[in-house]
């Protein structure tokens, strides 16, 4: 027995520490990226009031920062740069990432910023289905009750928002069915990415340098495109020109995204995507306070519930979770895979 514990104690402090590292890395990062995109998307700079516009340039700013960086950590740990997934799956998960990110921005026009940040806690949803369609997984039935409260919250904290509450781009009902449609878009597109980005690290032997450069190159390229047809590129620039908090504002939101990145991917490659939507929740519970006291959001009563709603649902599943755990290994199990060839770290 006492060979079992000494054997299991560095794999556990192993796992620990990756699980701390995971959480602090996206806590950290995506608190600070919530402020800021609130801040560029709903706050006006300058004496004229001129509201940042431009979704893909935000889009193109961060992506073209993390390909960079990646590359550079690549070609520091002399790792080739040659890809080792079919180009077209990288293709495949930065449309989807593009989509994702630039229905987040668009939607802050139209919802308050703790009412899509509560939205995201249906992340579940979309990646249970995502799951089931490609990687063929099978969820228990906690976790579709667990989805449904989820619903049934976020439904009652979109319905019912609070008096007083400012929209840059507020035409009541309009604004919010325009913010609804852009949130289910958000979440379907984000579920796809994070589910296939999980398929893609199981069927390759992936570094996570790799997976992020190609897919953030991609993203650079289909980001610029758009900008030109849509002619907003010479506007955007003119805009953080004029307009220097804004372009410190868009500077760090790109650095804190980059950062981000890796985080996820790691988290994704090493928990499954998930265990990700589960670290999100406490990152999405503390941005929805900073938010309020930051922004001054006010929430009505029904919207305090249904936030209880959402995160006890999602804490209790955790909990539930953590009380299903297999128990530990037997010595002769640990002995046999302690002989056993080691397995390269992921």
């Amino acid at each position: 027995m006492d060979m079992a514990e000494s054997l299991s104690a560095p794999l556990k402090d192993n796992k620990l520490f990756k699980g701390v590292f995971a959480v602090g890395g996206i806590m950290s990062t995506l608190v600070i990226y919530g402020i800021l995109q609130e801040k560029i998307m709903r706050v006006p700079y300058g004496p004229n009031k001129d509201y940042f516009i431009y979704s893909l340039f935000l889009v193109f700013c961060n992506r073209i920062t993390t390909s960079a960086v990646s590359a550079g950590v690549l070609l520091a740990s002399k790792k080739a740069l040659d890809p080792v997934a079919p180009l077209h799956k990288y293709c495949l998960v930065s449309v989807s990432n593009i989509l994702t990110t630039t229905c987040q921005y668009e939607a802050l026009k139209y919802v308050s910023f703790p009412v899509q940040t509560l939205a995201k806690c249906a992340k579940m949803i979309p990646v249970m289905i995502w799951g089931t369609i490609i990687m063929q997984k099978k969820y228990k039935g906690q976790d579709y009750f667990v989805a449904f409260l989820v619903t049934l919250g976020c439904s009652l904290f979109i319905l019912y928002p609070a008096e007083g509450d400012t929209i840059p781009y507020s035409r009541e009902m309009e604004s919010t069915i325009w913010g609804v449609s852009l949130m289910m878009g958000y979440l379907g597109f984000d579920g796809f990415t994070s589910t296939f980005q999980d398929k893609l690290f199981k069927g390759y032997d992936m570094e996570i340098h790799t997976q992020i450069f190609y897919t953030t190159v991609c993203s650079c390229l289909l980001s610029f495109t758009g900008m030109i047809m849509q002619g907003n590129l010479l506007m955007a620039i003119d805009f953080v020109s004029c307009h220097h908090d804004c372009f410190f504002d868009i500077a760090l939101l790109s650095t804190v995204a980059t950062a981000s990145q890796f985080f996820i991917s790691y988290t994704i490659r090493t928990f499954g995507a998930l265990t990700f939507a589960t670290i999100m929740t406490t990152r999405q519970l503390l941005s929805i306070l900073l938010s309020c006291l930051w922004f001054g959001h006010p929430l009505s009563w029904e919207q305090c519930i249904g936030a209880v709603i959402v995160f006890g649902a999602l804490y209790a599943r955790s909990f539930l979770n953590n009380t299903q755990k297999k128990p530990p290994l037997s010595l002769e199990k640990t002995e046999n895979r302690a002989s056993s060839p080691p397995k390269g770290n992921p």
